[in-house]
């Protein structure tokens, strides 16, 4: 989970501010010292930590929260704010250049992830009616060139590359004249990186910015190095002036010490964040929605977002049309799971509901293998089987279990739970219909 750490511990210390009536300054001073042990583990910057607990006690200590008659909640209310803003306060978008093509100019260590986050802007980009070309830039990485092809051609995004031997300026230079004889209005440039800065690696980056005069240069740095991606960043816009961030790997970090404290010291907005893996898994960063998540407030807009992009309006009308009907067949379910799949992992989506916190994500069994074990046994199922489950007898129930590497057990389990869904649908679509012609409301696990 995104700061899974940082978020049990800052929800534990507010937790103690919410049941009481009246707020002490003790009180507050008590758990503002946990707020600030959490954040120090968390590796976030100490200036950051001593800045945000100064700021927070500052609008806290006013009349209007301490005679308040929710003063924990205001102060929570006040944390939550004061959150966002260490992350920017509101979304950065990118900026798109009067005259096409938008160079836009990735630069970072290596290791990052820099190459595959240049593939996942272009896809973002793609997906938002743009037609961005991927430039090879890294000329002395090993297979570099090889990986940004790889990437392009997964993403059907082209790849401008001139080999390894030639001058980088040179390739970049050559990338936007490309672009702009071939229609593409986006150029993404991914530099080559070094184990740290050197004096080179600055020179050549300097060169490339003054030949192309990117519209932005974006800072690539890894959110699990923590404090070490604050100084990274640092140093990158102190030589090079960059205009956003994007941080990687935010889903494996369970401190949030980058994120928390590189705009901060930087001045710099975070513009993306990689989530995930897949070339998909590059997301917009929305500081109120991210501080939102940490305190377990959940994020409702990012939810709404990820199925409005995941699901098909049409085939959701059709689908409740066959629930009314009784039509709910497995087609539908495999349906429904692979759209849920592609949202994203189960964890990442639940931490997104309000009132679900850390801790409760710990207590439940989300395991992400068994919506492939379901795929995989609806999957073995013939039409016929899928539109009318009744027929599965015994010897159809041992040729899924083969065919999907599982058991009978697991098909009689998931026969009954497909059962119990659709006899709950049933249930709630009668009750609609009930309502709606005024009778009475029947509720179905009860007495009628």
């Amino acid at each position: 989970m995104v700061f899974e750490g940082l978020a049990d511990k800052l929800q534990n210390a507010l937790s103690k501010l919410k049941s009481k009536g009246k707020v002490t300054e003790q009180d507050l001073k008590e758990v503002m010292r946990e707020v600030k042990l959490a954040l120090l583990e968390a590796d976030v910057n100490f200036k950051v930590v001593k800045d945000f607990i100064k700021t927070i006690k500052e609008r806290a200590i006013g009349s209007e929260v301490m005679e308040s008659l929710t003063p924990g909640q205001q102060i929570i209310k006040i944390v939550n704010e004061e959150l966002t803003t260490l992350m920017g306060t509101s979304q950065s978008k990118l900026t798109f250049s009067s005259n096409p093509p938008t160079v836009y100019m990735l630069v970072g260590l290596q290791g990052v992830g820099k190459t595959t986050t240049a593939g996942k802007l272009g896809g973002y980009l793609k997906k938002n009616g743009k037609k961005p070309l991927l430039v090879a830039g890294d000329v002395y990485r090993p297979a570099a060139i090889k990986q940004l092809q790889v990437v392009g051609k997964q993403l059907d995004i082209p790849v401008f590359n001139m080999g390894d031997k030639v001058n980088p300026v040179n390739i970049a230079k050559a990338g936007v004249e490309h672009a702009i004889k071939h229609g593409n209005d986006i150029v993404i440039l991914d530099t080559a990186g070094r184990l740290h800065i050197d004096e080179n690696l600055m020179d050549e980056l300097e060169g490339i910015k003054k030949e192309v005069r990117p519209q932005e240069i974006i800072l690539v740095v890894d959110a699990m190095t923590g404090q070490d991606a604050v100084n990274v960043a640092e140093n990158f816009n102190a030589k090079l002036g960059i205009d956003g961030i994007i941080l990687t790997k935010l889903d494996g970090d369970t401190r949030g010490g980058a994120a928390l404290s590189v705009r901060s010291v930087t001045q710099k907005p975070i513009k993306f964040a990689g989530m995930g893996e897949k070339l998909s898994d590059l997301e917009p960063f929305h500081p109120d929605r991210m501080a939102s998540r940490i305190l377990g407030m959940g994020d409702v807009l990012s939810l709404i977002e990820k199925a409005q992009a995941n699901f098909d309006e049409k085939k959701a009308m059709e689908l409740e049309k066959r629930i009314k009907s009784q039509e709910f067949s497995f087609e539908d379910f495999l349906d429904q799971l692979q759209q849920m799949k592609s949202m994203g992992p189960m964890n990442q989506i639940l931490e997104m509901i309000p009132g679900v916190n850390s801790k409760q994500l710990k207590n439940l069994d989300i395991d992400d293998k068994e919506l492939v074990h379901i795929e995989a046994i609806i999957q073995s199922m013939t039409p016929a089987e899928r539109r009318n489950p009744s027929i599965i007898n015994g010897s159809r129930r041992k040729r899924i279990a083969k065919g999907s590497g599982t058991s009978v057990q697991k098909i009689n389990s998931l026969l009954k739970q497909f059962a119990q869904t659709k006899k709950m649908m049933k249930q709630f679509s009668d009750m609609e219909k009930n309502m709606k012609k005024g009778g009475k409301m029947k509720f179905p696990f009860f007495g009628r």
